[in-house]
């Protein structure tokens, strides 16, 4: 435990401040035709561990760009061991590709060797962030690098919370090393859904550990009871309150690698691009006002 943050790389280790978008089939010809609308990619690191031409689709396009890779089924809060042929696949990948960035989630998506296709809330106590803690050590170690681990988006509450969730990830940060991947989209979801106050939550965790923001899109719903509720689809465009929690971020934090995260319903390139320039915008506004303070 209390791994020696110097022993792993920066948490900005090569990714650019600016922004970046999730690459799907679709957009690689367009991406290849336009290659300096954005500042970096990122890929679903379990989307390239299956074959050696993927490998080397993703290196010929790392000579393009500077890319983050994203894990999904890690399961750092599962009581399973950590799967270690799908660890030395990662590693191999990472190994390889040698991306800017590597990041997972504070979650859990498989149990008894069944792997879900969702990223499941883990409670907030002293028990729980025990076992996180040596499960991101054990994962670092073998990985041999610093990981980024992104604050899940949640709707219900644990009755064994002790801790609150900020303070559950700022203690996460100060006994492991690790990095964190903020999704202001997330942080906004949780906030509604609960009643937190986001600038509270920010004010508590550790800023300069952000070594990647991610934006993305939500859906409104009603719960049981008839009450909104709002859901992390990565479906739609990134809604005008994330853009201000965002605008917030920059101002108590300055400019971090920032992703426009679109997984479903995927538009045409052109919008995608708009939302990538608004980015853009932000951060080098953010970056004018540090150079001059």
């Amino acid at each position: 435990m209390n791994t020696a943050p110097s022993q792993y790389p920066p948490v900005c280790n090569g990714l650019p401040l600016g922004a970046g978008v999730g690459l799907k089939r679709q957009l690689v010809s367009p991406l290849l035709a336009n290659p300096t609308s954005v500042d970096f990619i990122e890929v679903h690191a379990e989307n390239y561990m299956s074959g050696s031409r993927q490998l080397e689709m993703l290196q010929d396009l790392g000579k393009t760009w500077p890319v983050s890779v994203h894990g999904v089924a890690l399961s750092l809060g599962g009581e399973d061991p950590l799967d270690m042929a799908h660890l030395s696949r990662l590693k191999h990948l990472l190994d390889t590709v040698k991306p800017a960035s590597f990041s997972e989630h504070i979650a859990w998506s498989s149990h008894n060797g069944v792997y879900f296709n969702d990223l499941l809330p883990l409670p907030y106590n002293a028990q729980s962030l025990e076992h996180l803690s040596a499960r991101v050590d054990e994962a670092q170690q073998f990985l041999g690098r610093r990981m980024l681990l992104e604050n899940p988006s949640s709707y219900v509450r644990f009755e064994t919370d002790t801790m609150a969730e900020a303070d559950f990830i700022a203690a996460l940060v100060e006994r492991t090393g690790c990095g964190l991947l903020l999704d202001i989209n997330n942080l906004h979801v949780s906030a509604q859904n609960h009643g937190w106050d986001a600038l509270d939550w920010l004010a508590r965790l550790p800023l300069g550990a952000v070594g990647e923001v991610h934006l993305a899109g939500h859906e409104r719903t009603l719960d049981a009871d008839g009450a909104e509720l709002l859901i992390d689809t990565h479906s739609d465009a990134v809604a005008d309150p994330v853009w201000n929690l965002f605008s917030d971020f920059l101002v108590l934090a300055g400019p971090r690698p920032t992703l426009i995260e679109r997984d479903n319903n995927v538009p045409a390139f052109e919008a995608l691009l708009e939302e990538v320039w608004l980015a853009q915008l932000l951060l080098a506004a953010a970056r004018e006002k540090e150079a001059a303070a």
